[in-house]
């Protein structure tokens, strides 16, 4: 085989090699975007009745600990607010009680009423569930006997930034 036929025979393979190679490759731009997450939920069902007292003091105070809320946010400071739509009759308060997640800040047992108040405080960038929720029902002896009645109680998350 001569000089040429060699070189020849290489060049053939090389833009051979070239046409493939080019083929083999290519590329795609990905736009991508994450938007702001707020989710909240609640489980339990929580029933509340006072049936007892100590002579010389107000009727028994009743909880419902069997209750949890979850969270997910991908903003900072992120707060829970919660409220009722109606307010309670007169002598009853419904309180509630939301555990804090992580660097989060619960303001404790709480009255709720027809204005929002804020329970947890301070939310970022989490998710978290199964966090504690406790219900609470107080009355006075004013509040007398009341049929079985219920509140639907709003959970608001709010994001921050």
């Amino acid at each position: 085989m001569s000089k040429s036929t060699n070189f020849l025979t290489i060049g053939a393979l090389v833009a051979f090699a070239a046409v493939h190679t080019a083929s083999a490759q290519v590329t795609q731009t990905v736009t991508f975007q994450v938007t702001a997450i707020n989710q909240i939920s609640v489980t339990g069902a929580p029933s509340l009745v006072i049936n007892a007292a100590t002579a010389g003091s107000a009727p028994t105070s009743v909880t419902s600990a069997a209750n949890t809320w979850s969270v997910t946010t991908n903003q900072s400071t992120a707060s829970i607010t919660a409220s009722i739509p109606l307010a309670m009759p007169a002598g009853l308060t419904l309180s509630a009680n939301l555990t804090a997640p992580a660097g989060a800040t619960s303001a404790g047992s709480l009255a709720l009423g027809t204005v929002a108040v804020s329970v947890v405080t301070g939310i970022t960038k989490l998710n978290s569930a199964a966090l504690g929720l406790t219900y609470t029902l107080d009355a006075t002896a004013a509040a007398g006997v009341v049929s079985s009645a219920t509140r639907v109680v709003t959970y608001t998350i709010t994001g921050g930034v």
